[in-house]
């Protein structure tokens, strides 16, 4: 599978930093119908705060905090806005 990066950024915000991949593929990654794999992640002091991703077999989903909830992607726009969404209030 073809993979073209679409976004590939790392920067230091709030007290931690973010890092935001996204590539768009040839084909889906199952059990997402989409072709965009990403991993999107917020860290503070070495632990995960916020991150989006679509791994293989589980699909678009989020983590925050402790908790792992389905995402419902939309495209890639909207993935980005709605990650930057929960980061922020993470930040808070």
């Amino acid at each position: 599978m073809e993979a073209v990066a679409v976004l590939d950024e790392k920067r230091v915000f709030g007290r931690g930093f973010v890092q935001i991949v996204v590539w768009a593929l040839t084909e889906p990654v199952p059990p997402s119908q989409h072709r965009f794999k990403y991993r999107m992640v917020y860290v503070v002091d070495g632990a995960r705060v916020v991150g989006y991703d679509n791994e293989r077999g589980k699909g678009d989903h989020r983590h925050l905090g402790d908790q792992e909830t389905v995402y419902v992607f939309r495209d890639v726009p909207t993935l980005v806005h709605d990650f930057w969404a929960d980061v922020k209030e993470a930040a808070r």
